[in-house]
């Protein structure tokens, strides 16, 4: 199974949606909640090229783009699965 990493803030609907769609999926994540942790938050900026919106989703160190619209995407056109087991 892939490696799956999900920066949320607790007040973003879209990181709740892009959660439950990975958890409908079985899908075991690590959440990073930059919501109050600087330092979480930088690494994020980083980490997504400057971005600093959430959900910032990565699957094997690779950058969801479009966030939960994104993912939901991916999962539509049936590429969702491929990524996650390949």
């Amino acid at each position: 199974m892939a490696k799956v990493e999900i920066y949320t803030t607790q007040t973003c609907p879209y990181c709740v949606k892009a959660k439950g769609l990975l958890e409908r999926k079985g899908v075991e994540y690590t959440e990073i909640d930059v919501g109050s942790d600087d330092e979480a938050r930088i690494k994020l900026v980083e980490k997504a090229g400057g971005a600093r919106t959430v959900p910032q989703i990565f699957i094997n160190d690779n950058l969801v783009q479009g966030g939960s619209d994104g993912l939901h995407k991916l999962d539509d056109e049936g590429k969702l699965d491929e990524m996650l087991n390949g």
